[in-house]
């Protein structure tokens, strides 16, 4: 049955009361074709609301009836509870299949669903990239790459336009390729990404522009989160070691430039 809270909430008027169907903890009965239409985001909302509480059992009942009922964002959000084990057993493939399910799916640009289909990409790309084993998802990267690309191309979303310049790099699952490399690291370092300003800043740095490469990785370094910072650390580091004295201190400089620009 749902809880107190769930059906208060229903019945007050922002949608009608709706009650659980089938055996199963989470699936509610669906109501006339209107009510199906306007409980959705209702219950979301519920849902959004017992999470921020800590009531993540509550939260998860209503994203799944909000989701079986078409609400994009409860999708996305039960994808991102069971990838990172919130609230819930992590499990990947569930996961990998709320954000495929989301990732089927196409919005204009600028709906309020575009950030959610763009993030959901991602997460498939990321996946197929490496495969989730003891499941039917195996490692793909260009499969992967097709998801990339899309999110990159389509949402303009910075995280997979460094994943494809990571990609073109390496080429892991498409044909190596420097120019396209540096091309998607820099749309994805004028969003601010960290992580692409400092391979855009060893590519530079590799090809003889040495100030503006070590200013590059600098900058990066000072604005990357913890996770980040020690590749980007490395890169920077080996870097500076064989650049000249001139050349590190006018990079110095620069890279204060540039984290004053943002």
């Amino acid at each position: 049955m749902l809880t107190s809270s769930i059906r208060s909430l229903l019945a007050i008027g922002v949608c009608a009361a709706v009650l659980i169907a089938g055996p199963h903890a989470g699936a509610f009965e669906r109501q006339s074709a209107e009510t199906a239409k306007e409980s959705p985001w209702a219950v979301f909302k519920f849902g959004f609301s017992a999470y921020k509480r800590g009531e993540k059992k509550e939260a998860i009942e209503a994203y799944r009836y909000a989701a079986e009922n078409g609400q994009i964002g409860a999708t996305w959000k039960l994808g991102r509870m069971y990838a990172e084990g919130d609230g819930v057993q992590r499990n990947d493939y569930e996961a990998f299949k709320y954000f495929s399910d989301i990732a089927s799916q196409d919005v204009e640009s600028g709906s309020p669903d575009e950030a959610f289909i763009s993030d959901a990409l991602v997460a498939v790309g990321n996946y197929l990239r490496r495969g989730i084993p003891g499941t039917p998802v195996i490692a793909n990267p260009a499969l992967a790459q097709d998801y990339y690309m899309r999110a990159a191309a389509s949402y303009r979303n910075p995280v997979a336009q460094f994943e494809m310049g990571r990609m073109y790099l390496s080429g892991e699952g498409v044909h190596q390729n420097v120019q396209q490399a540096g091309r998607w690291l820099h749309l994805a370092t004028e969003k601010g990404h960290s992580g692409a300003q400092a391979l855009l800043g060893n590519l530079l740095y590799e090809s003889g522009k040495v100030v503006r490469g070590l200013a590059l990785m600098t900058a990066a370094l000072e604005r990357a989160g913890p996770s980040d910072q020690q590749w980007i650390r490395g890169l920077q580091e080996e870097a500076f070691a064989l650049a000249a004295e001139n050349d590190r201190r006018t990079a110095i400089a620069l890279s204060q430039d540039l984290l004053a620009a943002k």
